[in-house]
């Protein structure tokens, strides 16, 4: 019988250490929705530990999921599992994943532990969580450069102390594939319970070859469980995309030989999600979930695809649900068709009143372009979101005045904490101004470090997409906003970042 690959996503936790890339609670919530409609084996909803609000987010994804299984990261220690365990309560299945490092570099400067004691907690580790949860996956943090002879013996003993997933991370992308498929299968041969667990891999991207490497660890490694993001978001270069794996394997099963529960028609509305969630803009020409994946602009090839696909494609657009990016709504309909489309896109606000507010500003916005794009409605529902969960800066409205030889002015009136304030300033530019005239009230002395516009369809009546990454004693963090006007839209996204920063969620990053 064909083997089965388990696809584990890390999108809400390893993903969400991106500089910039934390979620709030809702929004976290809308993307696991998502990664269950997309059918994902595995969601790592984050790191219960780091805080409270992790610790809030992974217990509401408990109790929302319903078919995947919700995971917690935990340190190897009593206290971390414990706080992992109680989060997970709710879930219908539940999975404990304890790290400790094993490479000789961070057990001496990191943990400063003896490779004893590295192998001694982990043991126990394992044993106090399988007392509180049947799933758990202990990960050998920086294992590609920890000492094979040792890596066996922390193997060995987790897996006897119960371990049902053992994994076997590349943290700091440092593996090449053939030299990291035979490390794994090397593991497997040398270890003489290494068939009582699943064997998984966890590959960032710094040279580029995250999902080569993983793909290696599957076919040379005997891997069973491949550890991804969405679009490979993550922190440095990224992680193993999950779009990337899903689709090598399905697309050369003569080669792979495994089954995946993936359905693959989810992947292009996650990848939007995920990207208009964090404000990660995907790349053009980007694998798979690129706006170019499936564009030919030489005359050659688009004669050859005219008269056979197959002669320039090797997947289907639709199969990937690009056939679906555009939706047939306009002024003229109704709050029926409006709520249908939410939850084809996974997206339903939890209140009627969020949707009724949600389907007012669709209306609005159809008066004013003719076409409306999914991107379009993903856009309202975040910018509702945002407005329900009171947070403390608001956009109002905005005026600006900009003409050649003239500096530009402009006028923002918002709310702090519910009162009404409005602030001036000129600018080298309207969007300057405009953020400099909300300065003026907030005096946030936050240094921008990003600013970029994404344009969400192809013509000049589309939603502008501004991100805006903010950076402020330690802290960085992005905020989003859409509007068909540009200035717009960089006011909200600007307002977005202050409210992030505003918020003072402890953050601890589990690879540090």
């Amino acid at each position: 019988m064909t083997d089965k690959l388990v696809i584990f996503d890390t999108t809400l936790r390893d993903g969400e250490q991106s500089p910039g890339a934390s979620m709030t609670r809702d929004e976290k919530l809308r993307i696991a929705r998502q990664l269950e409609r997309l059918k994902v084996d595995v969601i790592e909803a984050g790191f219960a530990a780091s805080s409270n609000g992790d610790f809030e987010c992974i217990k509401a994804i408990s109790e929302a999921i319903k078919d995947s299984t919700v995971c917690s990261l935990a340190r190897a220690s009593d206290k971390d599992i414990s706080r992992a365990a109680e989060a997970l309560k709710p879930a219908n299945s539940g999975r404990l994943h304890l790290f400790l490092a094993t490479s000789p570099l961070h057990m001496e400067k990191k943990l400063r532990m003896t490779p004893e004691q590295v192998l001694e907690q982990s043991r126990l580790a394992v044993r106090f969580a399988r007392n509180l949860m049947a799933d758990v996956e202990f990960s050998a943090e920086d294992a590609y450069r920890s000492d094979p002879d040792f890596l066996c013996r922390v193997f060995e003993a987790v897996i006897a102390e119960g371990a049902s997933t053992v994994n076997v991370p590349d943290t700091v992308g440092y593996a090449v594939p053939e030299l990291y498929g035979h490390f794994i299968k090397d593991l497997r041969e040398r270890i003489p319970n290494s068939d009582k667990a699943i064997w998984s891999v966890h590959c960032h991207n710094d040279l580029g070859m995250a999902v080569a490497n993983s793909l290696a660890g599957v076919k040379i490694g005997g891997a069973r469980q491949v550890e991804c993001t969405i679009n490979g978001l993550g922190e440095r270069a990224g992680n193993c995309s999950l779009e990337e794996v899903v689709m090598a394997v399905k697309t050369r099963r003569d080669y792979f030989d495994l089954e995946l529960t993936i359905d693959t028609q989810q992947i292009v509305s996650t990848s939007r999600l995920v990207s208009q969630t964090t404000g990660f803009i995907v790349q053009p020409n980007k694998a798979v979930v690129g706006a170019n994946a499936f564009a030919h602009a030489s005359g050659i090839h688009q004669d050859g695809v005219l008269k056979a696909r197959d002669t320039y494609e090797i997947m289907r657009a639709e199969d990937l649900g690009w056939s679906n990016n555009k939706i047939v709504l306009g002024k003229l309909s109704g709050r029926n068709a409006f709520k249908q489309r939410l939850l084809d896109l996974g997206v339903m606000p939890e209140s009627e009143s969020e949707v009724n507010n949600a389907f007012m500003k669709f209306k609005d916005l159809a008066d004013r372009k003719s076409e409306i794009f999914d991107e379009d409605i993903l856009a309202l529902v975040s910018e509702e979101s945002v407005a329900q969960s009171h947070e403390k800066y608001v956009f109002v409205s905005l005026a600006q005045h900009s003409e050649t030889g003239e500096v530009p002015q402009a006028t923002v009136v918002m709310t702090i904490g519910g009162q009404e304030v409005s602030g001036s300033s000129s600018g080298n530019g309207p969007v300057d101004a405009s953020l400099k005239a909300i300065e003026s009230n907030v005096n946030s002395g936050a240094e921008m470090v990003l600013y970029s516009v994404n344009a969400i369809s192809g013509s000049t009546e589309s939603q502008g997409e501004v991100t805006v990454r903010l950076q402020n004693k330690g802290r960085i963090v992005n905020g989003v906003g859409a509007d068909p006007d540009i200035v717009v839209a960089s006011a909200k996204a600007y307002l977005s970042a202050l409210n992030k920063l505003e918020s003072q969620a402890d953050r601890v990053a589990a690879q540090v």
